[in-house]
């Protein structure tokens, strides 16, 4: 029918060899990438609710927030400037993406996440020295080049290096490591932000250089995937390191899969005119619309601006950072169950049951505000209502951990054939970045003008990207990389634009 999309799994190869401690190893220490676009997620929101890095960059937010109580609660914050600190990282990342790209594709995952690593560190040691906004900015666009090229190569290589039935496990180990650094950034923004001096921003600001070393060394003692190896012209070397991370001899059927899937890339000259051919049409739209859809649950206006959101509502200095930091561990052990799922229930059931969950807890967040504020932003909450909206919004952050932040990265890196996973993998990024940085440019401006309407505005996005993933996601877990063209096959929509002679094990002979 067509609103199944489901695809039974049981017709993937199983591949000799199983899971090795040195795939463990290697993919957590890749993972480790995600810390750095954690930390930013996470640190910006917490150094823009903090009085002395508001009274010395953006005098004019701090004098509105000090303004008496009955002024309009929404737009206490609306200033294009310092929203710019938060959203001009994602700017940087967007174009580094492409550029990242490239690298990732002629020189191996490994290189670029380590020419990731050292500009992230270059913004770190810039933002840590901030004299004025151009510093600031300047800072935060050096970063944006470093995540750009974590994000492009990270989620290739886990997507690489792990075997097909711990997949989603290790790619997730991606997500969980963003969770981590956003959960760190909330508690450092909560520790700096009791230093008498006014200089704990700097602190929060300049610690950003932590998780940058853990991933700059780690990349120097990676070994690069296979199927890097291999596009890059070495064979034997690729065959050996398949060997090594599989844990067995005979990867014959695993490898002659890679070499096949190799050849047709090689026939590509340009992967980005490639990609928009009718056959990879499937991947191109997911490319697209997963991250799309990631953004626009509103996500990252809770990430980026929780501590300025809790004060708008009413919250104090101290439990705005607090409830931030409550936010930090929800996600963090909630993409946890994203990591038991994944390869369990699979990739579907997690997005239905995740978008469901988020609409529910987006409405009555809006209702809630709605009530207390109404349209001129004149009001306060109670103690119990305000752990009310909190709970709310601990649920929604829950949801998004379990289904739509792991897997929306985990999803467009493994649906890809080699010829294009480059491209797509910057597609994905690009995109990704493109709309986080919308959100964190205008979410305060927004919510000047939308008020309570904007967490409805972004509950019916998630309604519609919720119908989309049933009608057009096919299952993927389990399925290994250089086979998904059988999912794609098998798909009631998909399967028109997939020419019968690209499914791997398919006797061409049958209808």
């Amino acid at each position: 029918m067509a609103g199944g999309g489901f695809v039974a799994q049981s017709g993937g190869r199983n591949y000799e060899g199983g899971v090795t401690a040195f795939v463990i190893i290697t993919c957590l220490v890749a993972a480790m990438g995600g810390l750095i676009f954690g930390y930013d997620i996470g640190i910006s929101g917490g150094v823009t609710s903090m009085d002395s890095f508001l009274k010395k960059f953006f005098p004019s937010v701090y004098n509105k927030e000090k303004e008496e109580r009955h002024d309009n609660m929404y737009c206490k914050f609306d200033s294009h400037l310092l929203q710019l600190f938060t959203s001009s990282l994602y700017l940087a990342a967007l174009v580094a993406s492409f550029f990242s790209s490239t690298v990732t594709r002629l020189f191996g995952r490994k290189i670029s996440m380590l020419c990731g690593g050292l500009v992230f560190l270059a913004g770190a040691i810039v933002n840590g020295a901030a004299k004025n906004v151009a510093m600031l900015i300047i800072g935060r666009l050096l970063l944006g080049v470093g995540v750009g090229f974590a994000n492009q190569s990270v989620p290739i290589y886990l997507s690489e290096m792990a075997p097909a039935q711990i997949r989603g496990a290790l790619n997730i180990g991606f997500q969980m490591a963003i969770t981590i650094g956003i959960l760190a950034a909330n508690l450092i923004n909560y520790g700096t932000s009791k230093i008498k001096d006014g200089y704990g921003w700097r602190i929060s600001l300049a610690l950003a250089t932590v998780p940058t070393l853990m991933i700059v060394v780690g990349s120097f003692f990676l070994p690069d995937t296979p199927n890097s190896i291999l596009e890059r012209g070495y064979p034997e070397k690729a065959k050996k390191m398949l060997q090594k991370i599989r844990g067995a001899d005979n990867v014959e059927a695993e490898f002659q899969d890679l070499v096949d899937a190799s050849e047709a890339a090689k026939k590509v000259e340009n992967p980005w005119t490639n990609i928009l051919q009718p056959r990879y049409r499937p991947q191109l739209v997911i490319c697209a619309l997963i991250p799309f859809f990631q953004q626009i649950t509103g996500i990252n206006v809770i990430m980026f601006y929780a501590p300025v959101l809790f004060k708008t509502l009413g919250f104090g200095d101290d439990a705005s950072l607090m409830s931030a930091v409550i936010l930090g561990m929800v996600n963090v052990v909630c993409t946890a169950v994203s990591i038991y799922s994944a390869d369990r229930f699979g990739r579907r059931i997690l997005f239905l049951e995740g978008g469901i969950q988020m609409i529910i807890c987006q409405i009555l967040v809006g209702v809630m505000i709605a009530i207390n504020f109404g349209t001129n932003g004149v009001g306060e909450m109670s103690g119990s209502t305000a752990n009310f909206v909190l709970f709310l919004i601990c649920a929604y952050v829950a949801a998004f951990a379990w289904s739509w932040g792991p897997l929306g990265w985990l999803v467009p890196s493994e649906i890809c054939p080699l010829e294009i996973r480059s491209a797509g993998q910057a597609i994905n990024v690009s995109v990704n970045m493109f709309f986080t940085f919308l959100i964190g440019q205008f979410f305060l401006t927004m919510l000047c003008h939308l008020k309570f309407g904007l967490f409805l505005f972004f509950a019916g996005f998630v309604v519609i990207m919720t119908i989309f993933i049933y009608f057009f996601l096919p299952e993927t877990k389990n399925v290994p990389i250089e086979e998904m063209n059988t999912v794609w096959k098998a798909h009631w929509f998909w399967s028109k634009y997939i020419p019968h002679d690209v499914v791997i094990g398919v006797d061409t002979h049958t209808a």
